[in-house]
Order: structure tokens, then sequence, then C-alpha cells
């Protein structure tokens, strides 16, 4: 099997997120998409596998939560945690972007992790490291608890657990992005009764459509104010089994 190309769509990068990639960055996508449908042979990483939806599924929903964000400065050298990373997303296609800062990439799934590994390597990423283990077990590990300026999280369950993963590893003032699709009032309130006993806030949420379906998706920025209670996180499938809110 021979992938395709994925479409360049520079006019549409510009439009939507204010920046487009540079040809170097362009034939690296190139790579990572080749590289991850041919894995997805062997292994589950993913199911949008068409380039016009690889693209918008996730390269520029990777890097629609951290582009033309004020509160977020890439030109720093951030130290950046990808929590649940799956198949590398948002942090791969971010971390091509962003060669100053220092991204680790979390998962529970050693088959996803070794993969990840050959990637990192195939695609010559210096600034990335892998680590397997679960996030409740990491954040109340002095290695890594309160080590991170930035985290991101694909928020497919409840914000207030994702923000139970999060917060611990962050140092003060440091800030999480959940990735959502649709985002309701409800939940925000939730989200807020939670971040009270995780020290945090939330500082901005954003509402996009994507550039070519039209899709709604929601960025919700949390910032860490005072330092988290050690009893944060949980042990191990207890925030999942019972959110804080």
């Amino acid at each position: 099997m021979n992938p395709q190309k994925l479409p360049e769509f520079k006019n549409i990068w510009q439009q939507s997120l204010n920046w487009q990639p540079d040809q170097k960055q362009q034939e690296i996508w190139d790579n990572l998409y080749r590289e991850i449908i041919l894995a997805n042979q062997q292994i589950n990483l993913t199911r949008i596998t068409k380039p016009r939806d690889f693209w918008e599924k996730h390269l520029w929903d990777s890097l629609a939560g951290i582009l033309n964000v004020k509160i977020i400065n890439l030109d720093q050298s951030l130290k950046i945690i990808d929590i649940g990373t799956g198949a590398g997303f948002p942090w791969i296609p971010i971390a091509i972007i962003t060669p100053n800062c220092q991204l680790t990439l979390l998962d529970s799934t050693r088959k996803k992790i070794n993969f990840l590994k050959i990637l990192i390597e195939e695609l010559n990423l210096k600034n990335c490291s892998t680590l397997i283990d679960r996030a409740e077990q990491i954040g109340q590990n002095k290695d890594h608890r309160e080590a991170y300026d930035l985290a991101v999280i694909r928020a497919v369950g409840e914000a207030s657990v994702c923000a139970e993963y999060a917060l611990p590893l962050l140092k003060i003032g440091g800030i999480v992005v959940l990735y959502r699709g649709h985002w309701q009032q409800e939940e925000e309130l939730k989200l807020k009764l939670a971040l009270q006993k995780l020290g945090g806030k939330i500082i901005l949420v954003k509402k996009l459509e994507t550039p070519l379906t039209q899709s709604i998706r929601h960025f919700i920025y949390l910032q860490k104010i005072v330092k988290t209670s050690t009893q944060f996180p949980r042990p191990v499938g207890i925030p999942h089994q019972n959110p804080l809110c």
C-alpha cells in the first residue's frame, strides 16, 4: 500500500489559523501520514485514513488548539505533555512546528508507545520522548508532578477527569488544553466545581468550525493557579469511575 500525499491547503491554514506550514514541515507531515497508514495495518491507531480527513481531523485539529492563542507562547522553550497520546495527536504535529519545545507523549498502551518511538526516529524529532504509564501514577511521581508548562488532552470523557489527570502535572501558571467536540454549559459548570478542588480555573473557551466539514470544535483552556492537593490524582481507575463532579 502506497499512501497518497496529504493536501497542502496553505490558503486554508492561513485563513483559519493565521499560519501556514513551510515546505519542510509539509514533507515531514507526508512522512508522518505514510508511516501511520502503513502501521495501521498491524496496530489499530486511527480510523481516519483518507488524506483530506487526516489533514482536518489530525493535523488541523491538533494545531488549532495551540496556534493563534495569546495565552500560549510557542516561542518559549516549553515543557509539554500529551496525556493519552494514542497515535501521537495532537503533539506530533505540534512537535514538528515547535522544535524549541520538549514534548513527552504519555500512553498506557505499550504497542502504541513502541510505534511512536519508531515514528519519532523516522521523523527525526529530537524534541520528543515517550512514556508508558497511567496519568494517575505519573501525577504522583516526583519526576513528573509539577514539571510541565503545558498539557494537552483529547477530552473524550468527563472534563473533570481530564483536569484531574492534568493539573497535578503542571507548574503553577501552567496551561491545560482540553480538545473537545461539542461543549455544553452544564459541562462547564461541573468542570468549574472540580477545578476548585484541583487548584485551577477556566481562562478561555474557544469555539471553531473545521474548514472542510464545518464540524464544531471547542478548546477549553485551564490554568493552574495554586498547588494541587496531593490527594489528586486519585488511584488508577478512580477518577474515571467516580468523577469529582
